[in-house]
């Protein structure tokens, strides 16, 4: 994983409420291993039609949310069953962010886990966002805050150890191997 500390983009406008996981990756998706390839399958029910052709009118099929790093969705984004495959697919389509009122705490971990960053704003702030799509937006991990077209700036929650993990672009297991030190002198004293 590469680090995060400050990234800029346009956003995706997504205003729907409650979207569960299954609706970010249908069930069908979920038999496969790699992250690689499965951002095709996001948002499927919604993107595509019966014979596998994109709807025009679904936001993700749009010219202009091409490259857009940021997804803007509605309330309680994330619910539903707990499938690493929602932030795999998401992160594979080129999202590295979500910005909501609030996120489901499982999707929310499984995302911090995967470099997608889940950032929490107020209703007002949220509001503007949802008034201006593919407006240009900072997201800084390293200072915790969403700085606004306008300028202004928005602070959001963070859990220290996942920040932590994605300023340095390690996952939980590669933090780990990097204390192999540490712990091989502790077992060595436990052991006398």
């Amino acid at each position: 994983m590469d680090p995060i500390r400050t990234f800029q983009s346009k956003t995706v406008v997504l205003p729907i409420e409650n979207i569960d996981t299954d609706q970010i990756i249908p069930a069908r998706f979920l038999k496969v291993t790699s992250k690689v390839g499965i951002g095709a399958h996001l948002f499927a029910d919604w993107r595509y039609d019966g014979a596998g052709s994109q709807k025009a009118d679904f936001v993700l099929n749009r010219p202009e949310a091409a490259g857009a790093k940021i997804l803007v969705a509605g309330d309680n984004f994330g619910c539903g069953s707990s499938r690493e495959h929602a932030p795999w697919a998401l992160y594979d389509f080129g999202f590295r962010a979500v910005i909501s009122t609030s996120i489901a705490d499982i999707f929310r971990n499984n995302s911090l886990k995967n470099g997608l960053i889940p950032v929490v704003v107020d209703p007002a702030t949220h509001a503007k966002l949802l008034a201006a799509p593919g407006a240009t937006v900072t997201i800084s991990v390293e200072d915790k805050t969403v700085t606004l077209p306008d300028g202004s700036q928005v602070s959001f929650p963070i859990d220290p150890f996942a920040r932590y993990c994605l300023l340095q672009g390690v996952d939980e297991l590669e933090f780990l191997l990097s204390q192999d030190k540490e712990i091989t002198a502790f077992e060595a004293r436990q052991g006398q």
